[in-house]
């Protein structure tokens, strides 16, 4: 438990109280040494899994879940780590619920709320609304709250929304801190945030956008790279300068693939839709205009087609520093000559990888449990604490 005492100094150190009784929706809205006391408390909580001891913090309670988009590992890594602090997971599918009746948002979040202590939500599909909703949810059961129609107030965790994808950025992110031996070692490291060849179409830009917009706060060389046509949002972008310039570190852009993999340490080749396109998806899902969409869709994947090339090969990745930069991806790649005829990465590159992508994909539940724990307890400190010496078994 060396370990777990360097962590529990390390979080005396932040201050982290807003955390508290609050909404997680971007790492952008947290400052820096919030966006440490929850890497810290993520490795803290490994750490007394690890040794066999329970951080159980809760008795009762409900985790809800609402995923308007299909998923494994945020799914599970939600689960994960409710139940790593006691709380039972109910999912809420909107096709069985009263919302196909015309429940208002407003109903929904108040019903569901009853008993409820954390609610994460996953809307990633139309630009302008998943934000938007999750603000609309959080407003909703804060009033509920002091119209003492519920107990306690329910924390909202974005689980991904059209703009960020935090938990996957945070994961992401204490996966590099690992690999690279801390924080401290990260200044100067450059990253390769590049779109990639798909055959599908209609991948979100939460996952580029989470990652220059949090990886430009610690000192990073941070480039985007794409095809002309397939921009990510300007606010973002801004976002990425601004902690480009903050903390020290670079924000690049290019339509080159070769420039961005030159003598990077990190490269994250990761396809996405153009922000332009996701626009007009969202108004013709908001029209029912199904032939639309349909016709989109078709577009878009030629487009796609004509970009083959912008692929995490052997080749490319021989133009990373040493031939040997971390590649990265959130998970499911399209692997070319496995899931799909041409995709993101090359077989062996994913081959080679695999184990520490893996890894990378674990962090994610400590990092949920990390923002349930931060948003549900005043004193993080005294807690861990009590947890340790208590000591108490997760396996009998």
């Amino acid at each position: 438990m060396e370990q777990f005492n360097g962590l529990i100094q390390k979080l005396e150190q932040l201050e982290c109280k807003n955390l508290y009784n609050n909404d997680f929706f971007l790492t952008w809205d947290k400052t820096q040494d919030e966006l440490e006391a929850i890497f810290t408390v993520a490795d803290a909580l490994r750490t007394l899994r690890e040794n066999n001891i329970s951080s159980r913090i809760f008795d009762s309670g409900l985790g809800i879940s609402l995923f308007r988009d299909n998923s494994t590992r945020t799914r599970f890594s939600y689960a994960s780590a409710c139940n790593l602090l006691g709380l039972e997971v109910q999912d809420l599918d909107e096709g069985k619920s009263q919302i196909a009746h015309g429940e208002t948002v407003r109903e929904t979040s108040n019903m569901i709320s009853f008993m409820a202590d954390i609610i994460g939500i996953r809307d990633d599909m139309y630009i302008g609304k998943g934000h938007t909703y999750m603000k609309n949810v959080s407003d909703y059961v804060k009033q509920g709250y002091e119209d003492h129609i519920l107990e306690q107030r329910p924390t909202i965790v974005n689980l991904q929304c059209d703009i960020d994808h935090p938990t996957q950025a945070m994961a992401d992110m204490l996966h590099i801190i690992h690999e690279f031996g801390g924080v401290e070692h990260l200044k100067g490291k450059k990253i390769a945030m590049t779109w990639a060849y798909s055959p599908s179409y209609g991948k979100p830009l939460s996952v580029p956008q989470g990652i220059i917009g949090l990886m430009t706060r610690f000192g990073m060389e941070v480039t985007l790279a794409h095809p002309e046509g397939y921009e990510i949002m300007e606010e973002v972008e801004a976002v990425a300068q601004k902690h480009a310039e903050q903390y020290g570190g670079k924000f690049t852009k290019t339509n080159d693939m070769k420039e961005a993999f030159k003598d990077a340490d990190i490269v994250y080749p990761k396809s996405w839709a153009p922000f332009k396109a996701m626009e007009e998806r969202t108004e013709l899902y908001a029209k029912g205009d199904q032939a639309g969409i349909d016709e989109l869709e078709q577009r878009l994947l030629a487009q796609n087609a004509e970009h083959k090339d912008w692929a995490c090969t052997e080749e490319m990745m021989q133009l990373t520093k040493d031939g040997k930069a971390l590649y990265m991806h959130c998970l499911p790649a399209d692997i070319t000559g496995v899931s799909c005829k041409a995709g993101e990465v090359d077989e062996s590159v994913f081959d080679r990888y695999r184990i520490p992508l893996y890894k990378e994909a674990g962090f994610k539940p400590y990092i949920i449990a990390s923002m349930i724990f931060m948003q549900k307890v005043e004193n993080p400190v005294e807690t861990l604490l009590r947890l340790a010496k208590e000591g108490k078994a997760r396996l009998k």
